[in-house]
């Protein structure tokens, strides 16, 4: 694609990055065949390649952002099918994320838009906000229906019906590895996933001191940013991840590391991010560092070799989160994993599809990605599985609100193959 800009705008980095984005482009289209959006809506405009467009144009000349070129921006998930299926290696994921922040910093959003991702923003990343919010919501609950605003009833449907005590093993501690020695871990607790469910992190622990890990929880570690991220907040999103580079460089400093080990692959792709997010600033090179250890759960989990078990005789159906497999590049690592453990792995048409969940996209696009869902929750309950096993909290929760079939953590099934607890989701499976 050929680009325009003046020497002054190719001075910002980011306008840079966003130069060399663009130029990369050659209109194929391929990625309209992959984009959920698309699939759905049907608009040139709902697909990459007419986001990108759109984007170029604003960037180009500067202009401020009008209510069309946003709603289209905002419509996108960033669940990166595109990036998988680009031919021509088009880093959509950093395109679209520099257009967000430009929007957030231009664009005066109706006063209820700025009012709601304010919320979000000062909620979500915390997870005591965030038990309080979600207790809130499943008291109003049954009013939901009530709601004049969508995104406030997609908030209210959105808390689960038991919210789970905390778990002291999120509190900063080492962990220490049963038996010798193998690898010693940073174990990076999120934030949503605190007080959604706490059953992961705890089964994540059990699994890696099991298999020779120290499981380090850092001191002043928490949210990896990408909530805020996604939303434009640069500011927010940098100052977050910050705290997390600090935190765990001192870990890499005091005892070493080997890995940071991340069971949320949203968060996943975030901190692999983090050297290009720091690029040029005072922690480039301690950001640098710690994306070069960031590594999912299932990536250790591989390296650590978990013995092989007898066949459970459970029909488990994976669901590819979309952090995982076009984010992180991750596909077959958790399936493996799985069979090798004894499961029977099933694997849903169209399974590079995004279930709609997608941060806080559930809560701010509801009605597509509740389409997303309905169609996401048909594909998985037409293998006829037993449990549902993912590996991120957000598809966890968006699917486990469309099905009756129970939503498991990969690393809970693992766990449990391995001499771990029976996950609560699956008590009543004989």
């Amino acid at each position: 694609m050929q680009t325009h800009f003046t020497e002054a705008q190719l001075a910002d980095p980011a306008t840079a990055r966003a130069n060399a984005i663009l130029r990369a482009c050659v209109h194929c289209g391929f990625c309209t065949a992959t984009c959920p959006t698309y699939q759905v809506l049907g608009d040139e405009l709902d697909s990459p390649r007419g986001r990108i467009y759109l984007i170029k144009d604003m960037l180009e000349n500067a202009r401020v952002p009008d209510a069309s070129t946003v709603q289209h921006i905002d419509r996108c998930l960033s669940c990166l099918a595109c990036m998988t299926t680009c031919p021509s290696g088009v880093h959509y994921m950093h395109l679209v994320d520099h257009a967000r922040a430009y929007i957030e910093e231009h664009y005066d959003r109706p006063w209820s838009d700025r009012a709601l991702r304010w919320l979000l923003a000062r909620i979500l990343p915390y997870p005591g906000r965030f038990r309080l919010a979600l207790l809130g919501a499943k008291i109003g609950r049954p009013f939901a229906r009530l709601m004049p605003d969508p995104r406030l009833r997609a908030m209210l449907e959105m808390a689960p019906r038991q919210i789970p005590p905390v778990s002291r093993n999120d509190d900063p501690q080492v962990f220490a590895a049963q038996g010798p020695r193998r690898m010693r871990v940073a174990l990076m607790t999120g934030c949503a996933q605190k007080a959604l469910n706490t059953d992961i992190n705890d089964a994540t622990i059990r699994l890696l001191t099991r298999h020779g890990c120290d499981v380090v929880v850092a001191e002043g570690a928490g949210c990896c940013g990408a909530l805020t991220h996604h939303m434009g907040k640069a500011e927010e999103s940098h100052a977050t991840a910050a705290r997390n580079i600090r935190a765990w460089t001192r870990e890499m400093a005091a005892g070493g590391l080997d890995a940071i080990v991340i069971n949320t692959s949203g968060c996943g792709t975030t901190v692999k991010d983090y050297g290009h997010m720091f690029a040029g600033t005072g922690l480039a090179a301690e950001a640098a560092a710690v994306a070069a250890i960031a590594r999912d759960v299932s990536e250790v989990l591989g390296r650590l070799a978990l013995p092989a078990g007898a066949p459970k005789g459970l029909r488990v159906a994976y669901h590819a989160a979309c952090s995982l497999q076009h984010g992180q590049k991750i596909k077959s690592a958790p399936k493996e994993l799985l069979a090798r453990a004894g499961f029977t792995v099933l694997e849903p048409a169209d399974s590079h599809l995004c279930c709609g969940s997608a941060g806080t996209y559930n809560l701010m696009q509801p009605e597509i990605s509740g389409q997303l869902k309905a169609r996401k929750v048909a594909t998985l309950e037409a293998t006829a599985p037993q449990v549902i096993a993912a590996g991120n909290i957000g598809c966890m929760m968006q699917i486990g609100g469309g099905t009756a079939v129970p939503v498991v953590h990969t690393v809970e099934l693992l766990d449990w193959a391995t001499g771990g607890p029976k996950p609560p989701a699956l008590a009543e499976l004989a």
